[in-house]
């Protein structure tokens, strides 16, 4: 059986092994494939593996050995799985792996947004400390998490687990869920509908998926029922905030901060309007990319393949 990982540098750029997928078949490993370049390569491959490499209803049918794509991730956007059920291939994808880095990427980016630990490391770098006249400095305002009210929107793994930390910290919580539950809260954390949450809230955190409905979500309406001075926090997806509507927040003072993993096209484009908006921060889409992380996700797309091929498949898609 002929194996082909279509963009393998992404999530093992060879600090770690393939493992089991080396022992499942004839496994051949590309760090990044070109869409003109995808057909030649998978051509002979009964299954693809792909992060981020589109296989669409075009590309599908010019590969009539394929059986199975196995997406490298949770969200499975990169595959036209309508086009795949017609063939009858079998796409999975790897839920839940990257819960805990999320979360933890999360609260350092708002730890960023408050505590500006960096901003302040490169400026004793720059020797500001010693030529202070006082003991100490800052050089932008300083934010107490104590007391202030959190609006979590997605209250699934993630979602939850952010919800602990930031309990952990002394902070009030707010859990915007998909589908509303019957009781009002879990514990300390509250259920509300993002038209009651916004305007209560001191830091907003997303962590729900990319829908029709929640595309563009936050924009310019519902930035305008926050709170001035909010700060908002992306570990979701780009697409479910309005960039310009929140550039233009970020330079009036409505957001206080912005802090995200993610953008709405990727890499980022030049012209992204949030990339010299003040007080941004912007990460390269690195939360799920630990170390620990990745060999959760490789073990976990090895244990679909197996189940694919011993006839119970699991984690499917289509």
């Amino acid at each position: 059986m002929k194996i082909v990982i279509l963009d393998g540098s992404a999530a093992n750029p060879g600090d770690i092994t393939w493992g089991e997928l080396e022992r499942l078949g004839e496994l051949t490993v590309y760090d990044h494939t070109r869409p003109d370049e995808l057909v030649d390569r998978a051509r002979d491959a009964e299954i693809c593996i792909t992060n981020k490499t589109v296989f669409s209803a075009e590309i599908i049918e010019q590969l009539p050995k394929l059986k199975y794509i196995g997406v490298l991730a949770t969200g499975f956007n990169v595959v036209d799985l309508e086009a795949c059920s017609e063939r009858g291939i079998t796409v999975t994808n790897v839920p839940e792996y990257s819960t805990f880095a999320t979360a933890q990427m999360t609260v350092a980016l708002l730890l960023e947004l408050t505590n500006h630990a960096g901003l302040h490391s490169d400026s004793v770098r720059n020797g500001d400390w010693i030529r202070c006249e006082q003991f100490c400095y800052w050089k932008k305002p300083l934010t107490e998490l104590w007391n202030k009210t959190a609006v979590i929107i997605g209250y699934g793994k993630i979602g939850k687990r952010v919800c602990k930390i930031m309990d952990a910290l002394g902070m009030n919580i707010i859990a915007v869920p998909h589908t509303m539950p019957s009781a009002k809260c879990d514990g300390d954390v509250r259920f509300m509908t993002l038209k009651e949450a916004l305007p209560l809230a001191d830091i907003i955190s997303i962590h729900c998926p990319l829908t029709s409905e929640t595309r563009e979500m936050i924009c310019k309406d519902s930035i305008e029922r926050c709170k001035d001075g909010v700060f908002l926090i992306n570990a979701a997806r780009g697409p479910v905030i309005n960039e310009n509507d929140v550039a233009e927040a970020l330079k009036s003072g409505k957001i206080a901060g912005y802090a995200a993993d993610v953008v709405c096209v990727e890499p980022m484009l030049p012209d992204n309007p949030l990339k010299d908006a003040p007080n941004t921060i912007i990460t390269p889409h690195t939360a799920w990319a630990p170390k620990e992380t990745r060999v959760r996700l490789i073990e976990a797309a090895s244990d679909n393949l197996k189940a694919f091929i011993s006839g119970s498949p699991i984690n499917v898609v289509n």
